[in-house]
């Protein structure tokens, strides 16, 4: 492990980062793709492996934050934790909400550190895999990621069509500046300042910070119905009930991994499919939805270890999971890093103090909350007028700050605008965030494999893990319109 992990000042960047994100994920309407968007800019004079560990500490303290208010307030901070509120609120609201944060904080904890072991044992062979994975490989399996996340991210706002229309969006939206092949400008409209395209982080910043503030001043308050907030009992869970515990944890934590695998899925999927799958198996299913231990044991452990297993694709392939994912691989290329089998050759160190940081924040991330968890609650009532002043500011200034010139701030604009109008008309945001990362990915290796091949397309259906992705993918899509998923639980 990474010598500088334990370095004051690295373990102050990750205290901070995680504390950062557990605030940020209690508070609905942020998000962590928000929050580490507008941090990105401020990582500029930082070392790569400074910046990731800040980064990463505050994907794990966002995902975990949003137990707080799901529990107390049964608003959930994120989406990762709408299934914690079945079990979560009843329980508080029955008069144990000490209960409650206990057993969903230590959850968490659990489901990350199994996800830890799963990143550390799973990433440096998968990176070594990878290299000897053809162009046509690479680009059918970026043709995976894309139908992926298209059927199934964000299935209740339109299903399989609508995130297949968002995925080709972000594509086009990638097209814009020198062509990868030939070198050639295009789509530029005469303008020099699209040489470059459009920048990933302007996007981003405008799709999530300033789209969010968009929404959130036109979105009415309401006072939220708090949930036994005068009871005091303790955070603290007896051993005999975790050891109660321990099949369940251990289940939902290798389903939450496994799940943060797969790219664009996502932790709310991870903690739903594990929440059903320990139902099924439960002695007392009818207790479900009603304050019941193993609904949020299952519901936290999963959506934590969805973090490491999202991880594991991102820093071995180089192929984001999710939006989040998508930023953090934004981080990797400002700082001069690229992830995959040249990440783990050259840069062993930025390796470890990724891995390394995802497992100290997930116990940093423990302690804080386990000390912090009833005040967070306040976090929530904070009016979002003042909130959004500075964000704004943030949004400027972090555009700008990318090559000091106002083009990147028009751009941040102009995707916060266009990402409004998507959410208007019930196009998913992740499919488009997704497709504009890896269409330069997948046509990098197209036009590769086309010049190996001497413009022959037939490697792609005759090389065998190519057509696999491509029937996986084909798979993919066909189930997605055959059987439209309901994303409640029946």
């Amino acid at each position: 492990m990474n010598a500088e992990l334990f370095s004051p000042p690295i373990l102050g960047l990750i205290a901070l980062g995680t504390g950062l994100g557990i605030v940020v994920g209690a508070i609905p309407g942020l998000t962590g793709a928000m929050l580490i968007a507008l941090s990105l800019p401020l990582t500029f004079a930082m070392s790569g492996d400074a910046a990731l560990a800040l980064l990463v500490s505050m994907y794990v303290g966002s995902v975990s934050g949003g137990l707080i208010t799901a529990t107390l307030l049964k608003m959930p901070g994120t989406p990762a934790s709408v299934i914690t509120t079945l079990d979560g609120y009843p329980m508080a609201a029955g008069g144990r909400p000490g209960r409650a944060l206990g057993l969903g904080i230590g959850a968490s904890l659990v489901g990350g550190l199994v996800s830890w072991i799963f990143l550390l044992l799973l990433a440096r062979p998968a990176a070594t895999w990878s290299t000897k994975l053809s162009p046509f490989d690479l680009f059918a399996l970026v043709l995976v990621a894309l139908v992926s996340i298209a059927a199934i991210s964000e299935r209740e706002r339109g299903g399989l069509w609508r995130g297949l229309f968002s995925a080709l969006l972000g594509c086009l939206f990638a097209m814009p500046g020198l062509h990868p092949a030939t070198g050639e400008p295009r789509l530029t409209f005469g303008f020099v300042e699209m040489n470059d395209g459009f920048k990933l982080l302007p996007v981003l910043i405008g799709l999530f910070a300033f789209n969010q503030i968009i929404q959130d001043a036109l979105k009415p308050t309401a006072a939220p119905e708090t949930a036994a907030s005068g009871n005091r009992d303790s955070l603290l869970v007896s051993v005999r009930d975790w050891l109660r515990q321990g099949g369940n944890l251990f289940r939902s934590s290798v389903l939450g991994t496994l799940i943060g695998i797969l790219p664009g899925i996502g932790a709310n999927v991870g903690s739903t499919v594990a929440y059903g799958a320990t139902r099924s198996f439960s002695k007392e299913p009818e207790k479900f939805g009603t304050g019941c231990d193993e609904g949020v044991v299952a519901s936290e452990s999963a959506n934590n270890a969805t973090v490491g297993g999202a991880l594991i694709p991102l820093i071995a392939l180089g192929i984001p999971g999710s939006v989040i994912d998508a930023v953090l691989l934004g981080a990797f290329v400002i700082h001069g890093l690229q992830p995959g089998p040249l990440l783990f050759r050259n840069h062993p160190e930025t390796v470890h103090m990724v891995t390394g940081s995802f497992l100290v924040a997930n116990v940093i991330m423990f302690v804080f909350m386990l000390a912090a968890a009833r005040w967070l609650v306040k976090l929530s009532r904070v009016p979002l007028a003042w909130l959004a002043p500075p964000v704004i500011v943030f949004c400027i200034v972090g555009s700008y700050a990318l090559a000091n010139r106002m083009f990147d701030v028009w751009v941040m604009l102009g995707f916060g605008l266009f990402g409004f109008l998507m959410n208007r008309f019930r196009i998913p945001l992740a499919p488009f965030v997704i497709g504009f990362v890896l269409a330069p990915l997948a046509e990098e290796n197209l036009s590769a494999g086309l010049m190996a091949s001497g413009g022959s397309w037939l490697p792609l259906f005759t090389e065998p893990f190519a057509l696999a992705c491509l029937v996986i993918a084909a798979a993919a899509a066909f189930l997605s319109i055959r059987k439209p998923k309901d994303s409640r639980l029946g």
